[in-house]
């Protein structure tokens, strides 16, 4: 028997269609949800209602992302599942920082895969996003990469490429990359967007500091390129970001 007809063979003898709801609300560090061709949710674990402030799962069900999350916060989210079922693109290993309507951050890889039809359309989509952990510092594959990572914190405010990070840490490009992404789960270039992003999340939160200053500060000569980035990154603008988290911290 082909692995597919086992597949299909299992699924057809169970009494209700199998969805690992179950399965995920055991993993406090996965958010996982599906979703229906009008992107609202139909499925979701408990760590997305725990980050949403609710213990009632089903207060999410039926709603979209937009709807789900307070403005702006949900509307990145929102945009990104209609981009997916409007085009069958699957959303790859994509680098977040997410704004939770608690006022929690943290930093997620989110996949989203769409769900098709027997006819072959987009009905809905499938998607998890897995929490982000610093490395075990004391680790000793990890004493190699400090010197590099160390060096890219201090001079954010230049163009820093991976050749000359893997010079500090005595390793080639390739090997460099190799280890930040055991350490890490990024690439080298993913680690950089990750400390830049730090870094400004910081600012906005904790500064007055003026955008425009931030961006430079993170190695972003161009304000408008900056915005781009922190908005790919988080789902908000600089200053929606500052106006969301100020709110949120003042409930």
């Amino acid at each position: 028997m082909t692995s597919s007809r086992a597949v299909t063979g299992l699924f057809a003898r169970l009494a209700e269609p199998f969805t690992a709801e179950a399965v995920f609300d055991c993993l406090p560090d996965v958010v996982y949800f599906v979703k229906n061709e009008r992107a609202e949710y139909v499925i979701v674990n408990r760590t997305l209602a725990e980050r949403c402030g609710t213990q009632d799962k089903r207060t999410l069900l039926g709603k979209t992302a937009a709807e789900a999350f307070p403005p702006p916060l949900g509307r990145s989210f929102w945009e990104q599942d209609t981009r997916l079922l409007a085009t069958g693109e699957p959303v790859l290993n994509q680098l977040e920082l997410h704004l939770y309507p608690t006022g929690a951050t943290g930093w997620c890889l989110t996949d989203k895969f769409p769900l098709r039809g027997a006819e072959g359309t987009v009905a809905g989509l499938v998607g998890v996003s897995h929490d982000l952990h610093p490395p075990d510092e004391g680790a000793e594959e990890y004493s190699r990469v400090a010197a590099a990572v160390r060096h890219a914190r201090a001079h954010l405010d230049r163009r820093l490429v991976t050749e000359e990070l893997a010079a500090i840490a005595g390793l080639s490009a390739y090997q460099l990359d190799q280890r930040v992404r055991r350490l890490f789960r990024l690439s080298t270039g993913q680690l950089l967007i990750k400390l830049r992003m730090d870094t400004a999340a910081e600012q906005l939160r904790d500064t007055d500091r003026p955008v425009v200053e931030i961006g430079l500060a993170c190695g972003y000569a161009d304000q408008s390129a900056f915005a781009r980035q922190f908005r790919r990154t988080t789902g908000l603008t600089p200053g929606e970001y500052r106006r969301a988290f100020s709110l949120l911290a003042g409930r």
